[in-house]
Order: structure tokens, then sequence, then C-alpha cells
């Protein structure tokens, strides 16, 4: 069965690379480009169109505008050595004021044929609790370029199995991040974005913290007409001791003007530390609360 989701995300992700035109829905309009060309109607701050990771996603838009939100709800799946990691999350993210984004995310991890590797696989649970601010110091129109800075924390917490066998909150994770992103082309249908910092893990039980530089870039066509994209999302992970790199082909889609449905594929370069996934995010944004 697992295999089998393999196979339909990763059809569908490359089909979409061939037919990508085709996915334009008509009736679901660019609501940046309709910004772009009321920047200034009724005071409202700058926003540029930037696509933005489906699998490393950010906290809010660039430049997002006081009132914007969204949930997401996500499902991903990664082959291990001998098992299978589900890794369903939810996430509601929001904008407190101009620029200035808040999330909140719930991760959890399922492991699948536990049995057969007992003391090998990780336990299920709650993976951790983490809660994230983000704001965008700078949007400037004639480059067609935005950067932020952020704040990513991490309570992480015990698997279910280990409930009472231990402390509930086993460590914590500290992450400052800078983004940037720009776009291409006399339309910008062409969209870069590098989202790096380093990302320092706390282990409460031995007191011992890991240091691990994260550096995610992407680049993405934008579809005319619609919110649909296509494009290829690379996570590389730098640690004293190894380097990993996984490249994630993907894909988003417009079902209406409020939901939005991305596919990803996962290839990693070497699977001595990961194995091939999928992942699937459903984003839902309700209408925006005019103010």
């Amino acid at each position: 069965m697992i295999k089998r989701i393999f196979g339909i995300t990763a059809l569908v992700v490359f089909s979409g690379f061939a037919t990508a035109q085709e996915l334009a829905v008509d009736n679901v309009k660019v609501e940046e480009a309709a910004v772009a060309a009321h920047d200034d109607e009724e005071g409202k701050p700058l926003k540029l169109h930037h696509a933005e990771p489906l699998y490393i996603d950010l906290m809010r838009d660039l430049g997002a505008r006081k009132g914007e939100r969204e949930w997401n709800v996500a499902m991903g799946v990664t082959e291990n050595n001998g098992y299978y990691e589900l890794s369903p999350l939810v996430e509601y993210e929001w904008a407190v004021a101009d620029r200035l984004g808040l999330e909140v995310e719930v991760p959890f991890n399922i492991y699948t044929s536990a049995e057969k590797l007992p003391h090998k696989s990780p336990g299920t649970g709650v993976a951790g609790i983490k809660t994230s601010i983000q704001y965008t110091f700078l949007v400037n129109k004639k480059a067609y370029t935005s950067m932020a800075i952020g704040y990513l924390n991490e309570i992480e917490l015990n698997s279910f199995r280990n409930y009472g066998n231990g402390k509930f909150f086993t460590g914590n994770v500290y992450n400052p991040f800078f983004v940037v992103a720009k776009g291409w082309g006399k339309t910008h249908s062409i969209s870069t974005m590098v989202y790096a910092g380093p990302v320092f893990t706390h282990h409460f039980g031995s007191n011992h913290v890991d240091t691990d530089w994260q550096i995610n870039s992407s680049i993405h066509y934008l579809i005319p007409n619609s919110r649909n994209f296509v494009g290829l999302e690379v996570n590389k992970s730098i640690t004293k001791e190894r380097f990993n790199m996984v490249l994630r082909p993907q894909i988003r889609v417009a079902l209406n003007d409020n939901t939005i449905l991305g596919l990803v594929v996962g290839v990693p370069t070497n699977r001595q530390y990961e194995g091939y996934s999928g992942f699937i995010r459903l984003v839902y944004e309700p209408p925006h609360k005019k103010h």
C-alpha cells in the first residue's frame, strides 16, 4: 500500500511537469497580479508574488498583510531501512501585522512494520510543538526581491511507548533563519528562493547540543493566469560528520479560490541517510477580512 502511494505521488508530480500549462484553472485569478496593479490603493503595503516551497514552507507569505491566514494539513511518507515513516502535520499561520507572520505546527511520527525491527525503528507519537515568527524587512519592486528573517522553536516530546519512562519533554530545537526570494523575467514567472539558517538541537537527557546547518533552495515556474506552479526544492543538511541533500520536484494546483493542493516527491542523493519519500499538502486560506 505504501509503495502504491509512492508510485501515485511520483506519477502525478512528474506528469505535472509535462502538462503544467493544462492545469491552469480558468476561474482562479492570480491574486498577486491584482496586488501588483494596485500596490498603492487603500494604503496597502507592497507585496510581491513569490513561489513558496511545499515541503519546507514559510511561516507566512513574504510581505504578508495583516489578517491573512491559512490552515495546512499534510502527510509525508518516507522509506527507511526496513520500515516506513508517516509524518502527518497540522499547522496554522497568520499575519498579526503587515509583514509579520506567526505559525503554530504540531507534527506527528507514525512508524509501520515496527514489529520486524522493534529496536531499530523510533517510537510513534507527537514529534513536538513548533512555534515560529517571520518578519519581511525588504520588499523591492524594482528588483522584484523580498527578504525576511525569522525564528523557529520546537519543543520535542517523548514517544508514546516511552511515556512514564523518561522526561515528557526530550529536547528543544532553536532555528533562526534568513529568507531571500526573487522573481526573474519580464513577467517574473521564474521564482527562486533561499531559506537558510543554523539548527541547534538541545538534548535534555545528555545536555548535549547538536548543530546542523540547513540550506534550502528552490526554483519554480509560475503558470500564467493561475495560482499553480511546478518546480524543484533542494533541501541540504550540513554537519561536521556529513552532508545530505534531497531533491524534491513538486507541483501546486489551485482547487478553488481558497484551497490549494501540493504534491512532492523526495529523491535523496545518498540513501544512507534518507530513503525515497512522498509528501502531500492541502492548504486552506479563509477569505481575508478587510480592516
